[in-house]
């Protein structure tokens, strides 16, 4: 599995929003030290996933939510943007933008808890539309 580490401030609640509002699953969460662990999750079925790494110093914490200095750094493709979107407003995630149709897919920007800007994102598929 490749691995995107992602600095938060608490395991606990970002595993609340990725497990519990983006429907990702909790491949790991082990204790590896006194206040360190090993949190993986990941969309469903995908081969790569996040690192969630609880940051621990000043710097660390002043880059949580801006590890891309504020353009979108995540995607996440669906195969059914409709059903995610409005199933991602139900469960509270907010989105920057109202959807929008482009030559590669329909998008919308959302962010994480801590400001991270993700595109959710059906692509055009060869052949038909997004």
């Amino acid at each position: 599995m490749s691995l995107t580490a992602l600095l938060v401030d608490d395991y606990d609640d970002a595993i609340a929003f990725y497990v519990g509002s983006l429907g990702f699953e909790l491949r790991e969460n082990t204790a590896v030290a006194a206040a360190k662990r090993w949190v993986v999750v990941a969309p469903p079925g995908a081969a790569s996933g996040l690192l969630l790494a609880r940051a621990v110093d000043d710097r660390q914490r002043r880059a949580i939510g801006d590890q891309a200095g504020g353009r979108v750094f995540l995607f996440l493709e669906t195969d059914d943007f409709a059903r995610d979107y409005e199933g991602y407003i139900d469960r509270g995630v907010r989105f920057t933008e109202p959807p929008r149709h482009e030559p590669y897919g329909t998008v919308a920007v959302f962010e994480d808890p801590y400001g991270n800007r993700w595109d959710l994102i059906q692509p055009v598929r060869e052949g038909g539309p997004a």
